[in-house]
């Protein structure tokens, strides 16, 4: 028995000190499918960043989620100004957003054209790193990336020319967020239930009239509103988009009303609040009644921001988890020396790379997509809802269970996994909840061929692979439940596809983790991989032997 002193960890305990050089699966990922010149682009700013985040950023952050943001509603004199004060700590992580690269690597016009092929890819791998740190911050840095892809895509080149410069800049003074206020009280993600009305004012200008019930970064300068221009057109087809600014086009202040900031239980260091627009001017955005049609290119790439958040915050808790575990004594003995907590982390470790596989090839998907690829297109349209449930689903229980591992420690408020937690719950629940992501994976199984697509590629991984080739009956077995299902009255095959859905997921993800497979990263996926299998039709009855120590310290070396 090892003797024990009153302290809860060794003295040999150490930290990552950068969560970029620790992560070798990251890192390998980015070397095999970034292109050498973009990885070399981002390599200093990785490097900085991941420093960052294993650092500085917990300070700042869990000083931001204490101090939460403060509505002044009037000023002395008593005028109304609906100014939102944050923390300084705010201001500092919002600073590291913009010198991050996140933007500036896709949307700095020589960047844009140079990486055109790989934007999303090369955009995401900052922001991964940034909100292993941070929880709250990453909803208006994912708003600022969806209004900057709507300004490229479909307003004038005088307001790209305006507008795209304050997306990458890189001074805090010039870096403009972006916002969507789409949700309403009487509809919340029945968005066809919208109410706010738009009257024609001049040129292109509209007076916007009504509340938005769930305006999250409420401050940003660059906002995209949904209102209808005629009431009697019900549904989604009656919606337009504006774009809404801090000033009308006279320079004057443009009224926007904060009735009250929105006391969450996470995500509390930026600011979410309902508001009353009240002749509020707003710019048509192409023509109208296109407006749930353009909104829905953001919500799209809001999904995808969503499940990067999830798999980032998963990693979090493994590092935190893992470092804990691998200096702690219990029962007389190492930690790790316990088959059921290597058991438990092996489990939380593979269903982290099966979801940080399928969320990165969706990214990859999307570049494919966004470069005139139709059948990454259909692909992506199926893959979004797809990544969005599982990943967020997931990530509650992988935070969960890493906190239960830590035992009291992982509790406590000292430390991030609380934040951690309150931060993860959002992620089910924002940009659609799980049932929406359901019934949008339905629609896009019938009016696109991406679950085709999704199938013929797992099945040709299947094929490839002498061991899996026994999954491909299983895929069969799906693809005629699949058929079946179609022909049911749309309340029984709603109820249906959830657990259907979530089953072909597992699969999905099996696949990936084999389509990923190198000499280097085999050792890795290869244990995760027969974990997810032996997960799909395990018997609880069945003898369970835990992995090795030295096969879960291979497959969580990475961490240090």
């Amino acid at each position: 028995m090892k003797s024990l002193r009153n302290q809860v960890l060794q003295d040999r305990f150490t930290k990552s000190a950068n969560f970029y050089e620790s992560d070798l699966i990251l890192q390998h990922f980015l070397q095999n499918y970034l292109s050498k010149k973009a990885l070399q682009y981002l390599q200093p700013s990785l490097t900085r960043l991941g420093k960052q985040a294993a650092s500085e950023m917990d300070t700042l952050s869990l000083e931001a989620d204490k101090n939460t943001p403060q509505l002044i509603k009037r000023n002395f004199y008593g005028e109304d100004i609906d100014q939102v004060k944050f923390h300084p700590s705010y201001w500092q992580l919002m600073q590291i957003a913009a010198t991050s690269e996140m933007f500036r690597v896709k949307w700095l016009p020589e960047n844009k054209t140079q990486f055109q092929k790989e934007r999303h890819l090369a955009g995401f791998a900052p922001y991964f790193l940034y909100t292993m740190a941070e929880g709250g911050i990453p909803c208006p840095l994912c708003m600022t990336d969806g209004v900057a892809r709507l300004i490229d895509r479909y307003c004038t080149e005088a307001d790209k020319a305006r507008l795209l410069p304050h997306i990458y800049a890189t001074n805090l003074e010039d870096f403009f967020t972006g916002a969507m206020f789409l949700t309403e009280k009487a509809g919340g993600s029945d968005v066809g239930a919208n109410l706010v009305t738009a009257t024609h004012k001049e040129n292109d200008y509209y007076l916007l009239n009504g509340e938005k019930w769930f305006c999250s970064n409420v401050n940003a300068d660059i906002i995209f509103v949904l209102a209808r221009t005629n009431p009697a057109i019900q549904g989604t087809k009656g919606l337009s988009i504006f774009l809404v600014e801090k000033t009308k086009p006279d320079g004057t202040k443009n009224p926007l009303s904060v009735v009250r900031l929105k006391d969450k239980l996470g995500v509390r260091s930026m600011a979410s609040a309902e508001c009353m627009l009240q002749d509020t001017w707003g710019k048509l955005v192409g023509k109208e009644g296109e407006g749930f049609k353009i909104m829905t290119d953001m919500i799209n790439l809001s999904r995808v921001y969503n499940a990067m958040t999830a798999v980032a915050f998963m990693r979090r808790a493994l590092v935190e988890v893992y470092q804990f575990l691998s200096y702690r004594i219990t029962f007389g003995t190492e930690a790790l020396d316990h088959g059921l907590i290597r058991q438990q982390l092996a489990k939380l470790h593979s269903l982290y790379l099966a979801n940080f596989y399928l969320t990165w090839h969706t990214v990859k998907i999307l570049d494919q997509a966004d470069n005139g690829d139709p059948k990454a297109l259909a692909l992506s349209r199926f893959l979004t809802p797809m990544i969005k449930k599982c990943t967020a689903e997931t990530g509650v229980y992988v935070i969960r269970e890493s906190m239960e591992l830590m035992g009291g420690m992982g509790y406590i408020e000292d430390g991030m996994m609380p934040k951690l937690m309150r931060d993860m719950m959002v992620l089910p629940i924002w940009e659609g909840a799980g049932n929406i992501m359901v019934l949008d994976m339905l629609r896009a199984s019938s009016k696109s061929e991406g679950l085709q697509y999704l199938l013929q590629d797992v099945v040709s991984i299947f094929n490839e692979s002498e061991p899996l080739k026994p999954l491909i009956a299983k895929v069969e077995t799906l693809q005629k439940h699949l058929g079946a299902i179609h022909n049911e009255p749309w309340e029984v095959l709603s109820c249906t596809a959830k657990d259907t859905f979530a089953y072909l997921t597992q699969l999905v993800q099996i696949a990936f983790l084999q389509q990923y497979k190198d000499e280097q990263s085999n050792d890795w996926l290869q244990p995760a991989q027969m974990l997810l299998i032996q997960d799909l039709d395990r018997d609880s009855l069945a003898i369970q032997k835990p992995l090795e120590k030295v096969t879960v310290q291979q497959m969580l070396g990475w961490i240090f």
